[in-house]
């Protein structure tokens, strides 16, 4: 069972604020610091390039990415570490659409990250017009999974409402259709357990700054499944997925296995970061994880509803069929998380009309819910958000 009080005290928690983002940037693992300046020091600093090799430098985009991979249930080497979300979501979809010659359609939904939708449409585009990227409401994906779709590109959970597609249901589906499948676990990696080899996938991305805590830019990581591993071909044929890449070849043939999707230089930085986390997680057990997660949205619906009438809930009501994080709407939603903020809880918010809440069992517990949600009321039936500094819209919402 995992001790969630230990879990908390690994982590730096400012004093008077109550955190309930960590669905969109993760809070600094107390050992981060020290490590990061550490590996700053002593291996960039004393190692100088010698660094690659003797401290494992050029490892760590595989060796994390095994680390991550348990935490998604995905075979031992078929995740890789690097780069940025919106590259692996290009990587991912290109290599999805060669496996699939004869068809040209991308199928996603609106409830999407718009990246997943920007970066699959600018590929589109430059492979020609004959390519299509299809964009249907959520509940409609199932029954639009045709014949001439070549691509399923979905994300598990929908970044607003938190709603939670079916991965095995959808995956059985698109494959009985011939389609390739591609999931984003952006909001599902540490959020709740994933089975990418349970549910026959085909490939996957995610990033690492959020339910992963591996801080801002931390990056982003791709699984192939281990029957496609030896035949897709790098789109992004960068040097490190280079079979050889300090032979310096000037044709390029892809790596084995995972390797192959390996495009630039790796973050070793934001990667010895990112190490401090997955030390965390090392503590915990996704299962309880979830348990948990499910227990304080619960409680946060319950007492939430209780005490502003004013918010209508966006999320599933079903637990099980949400990720880890609960949304209101409201009409003036943007001041309402202002002012909530303001007091010391950290939420965030998502156009037209979304307060978006996460919650992370790792650090967050029930007291941390009630005093939350004391703290929202409070803002809410006293209307302390309608004040002209909270309807000023900051760059980051």
């Amino acid at each position: 069972m995992t001790n969630f009080a230990a879990t908390k005290a690994m982590f730096h928690l400012p004093e008077g604020v109550l955190y309930l983002d960590g669905n969109s940037l993760g809070p600094l693992p107390k050992a981060a610091a020290a490590r990061v300046g550490t590996m700053l020091q002593d291996e960039w600093g004393d190692l100088l390039i010698t660094g690659w090799n003797k401290a494992g430098w050029m490892a760590k985009p595989t060796d994390l990415g095994d680390r991550v991979g348990g935490l998604i249930g995905a075979e031992p080497s078929s995740v890789v570490m690097g780069d940025t979300l919106s590259i692996k979501v290009y990587q991912a979809v290109a290599s999805a659409l060669e496996l699939n010659p004869t068809r040209k359609v991308v199928l996603s939904d609106n409830g999407n990250f718009p990246t997943d939708l920007y970066m699959a449409d600018g590929l589109l585009r430059s492979l020609g017009d004959d390519y299509e990227l299809r964009v249907v409401d959520p509940e409609a994906v199932a029954d639009n999974l045709t014949d001439d779709i070549a691509v399923m590109m979905i994300t598990e959970v929908d970044y607003r409402t938190g709603r939670k597609h079916d991965m095995k249901a959808l995956t059985e589906l698109a494959h009985a259709r011939g389609i390739v499948t591609v999931w984003d676990l952006a909001h599902s990696a540490g959020a709740f357990p994933v089975d990418l080899a349970g549910c026959n996938a085909d490939f996957a991305v995610g990033c690492t700054y959020k339910y992963l805590n591996g801080g801002p830019g931390a990056p982003a990581f791709i699984y192939v499944a281990p029957r496609h591993m030896d035949q897709v071909r790098p789109a992004l044929s960068g040097w490190l997925g280079h079979e050889s890449p300090f032979a310096f070849d000037l044709d390029y043939r892809p790596g084995s296995g995972i390797e192959r999707m390996r495009v630039g230089t790796p973050p070793v930085i934001q990667m010895t970061a990112l190490e401090t986390a997955m030390d965390v997680w090392d503590m915990a057990d996704i299962q309880d994880v979830r348990t948990k997660s499910i227990e304080l949205t619960e409680l946060f619906i319950s007492e939430i509803e209780a005490a502003c009438p004013m918010l209508t809930l966006a999320s599933p009501r079903d637990p099980h069929a949400r990720g880890s994080q609960v949304s209101f709407r409201f009409e003036e939603g943007y001041a309402a998380m202002q002012a909530i903020i303001a007091r010391g809880v950290i939420g965030d918010f998502r156009a037209p009309d979304i307060m978006r809440f996460g919650f992370t069992p790792l650090y967050v517990d029930e007291a941390d819910v009630r005093a939350a949600v004391a703290i929202i009321a409070d803002v809410m039936t006293n209307n302390l958000w309608d004040q002209p500094e909270y309807k000023v819209r900051n760059k980051v919402t």
